[in-house]
């Protein structure tokens, strides 16, 4: 998209670089805004267009320190896009803010595993809970990753996963890949077990 104003942006451009990565470059008033520079967006496409509301209001659901931001829809005359599916709009989850966009065009990607969101859980409950909300492709379910029903990957993790990989021995990390790599969902207290060789 050029560099230009938009219903939602007095300026805003979508790019794609050298590496294939899309990038949006939008004109951001910062005066009370709490949007960092770098957000991650979504574009629902193909047989996802047109569920990009569903999709925000879902996750709005299951994470519970969650706002709705901005939203523009599109009006009608924009064909091939719907009128009132999602132009742009924008959501928190915890403390990490998503665009979310619908477009009916002809687009050659989709969702996939190649992005993935981390959830860092503090407790196997955290764990349950996330993957019990966000899992829905069982095929998919494999080493703490999971697809949720509008197609994106997440990792479900415990947030001490970090440390425990950086401070193994060899040792400890051939059994912890062991354990792990036998797992869909997570189990921490499996994971810490191995990692002190009970």
């Amino acid at each position: 998209m050029p560099l230009q104003k938009y219903p939602f942006n007095e300026l805003y451009g979508w790019i794609q670089d050298k590496y294939g990565l899309s990038w949006e470059i939008s004109l951001a008033n910062r005066i009370d805004e709490r949007r960092p520079p770098i957000i991650n967006s979504l574009l629902f496409v193909g047989d996802k267009c047109g569920k990009a509301e569903a999709a925000m209001n879902y996750y709005l659901s299951v994470f519970k320190d969650s706002e709705k931001g901005h939203f523009a829809g599109y009006e009608a005359g924009m064909e091939p896009d719907k009128e009132g599916t999602i132009m742009y709009s924008d959501f928190r989850l915890e403390d990490q803010w998503f665009i979310g966009m619908d477009s009916a065009h002809e687009h050659h990607f989709n969702f996939n595993e190649a992005v993935s969101f981390i959830v860092n859980c503090d407790t196997q409950e955290e764990i349950d809970y996330y993957w019990d909300k966000l899992s829905a492709v069982p095929q998919a379910e494999q080493c703490g990753w999971l697809k949720d029903q509008f197609g994106i990957s997440w990792q479900i993790v415990p947030s001490n996963m970090n440390e425990i990989m950086s401070s193994c021995t060899p040792e400890q990390l051939d059994r912890v890949n062991k354990v792990v790599l036998k797992m869909k969902k997570l189990d921490i207290a499996e994971i810490e077990r191995a990692y002190e060789g009970k």
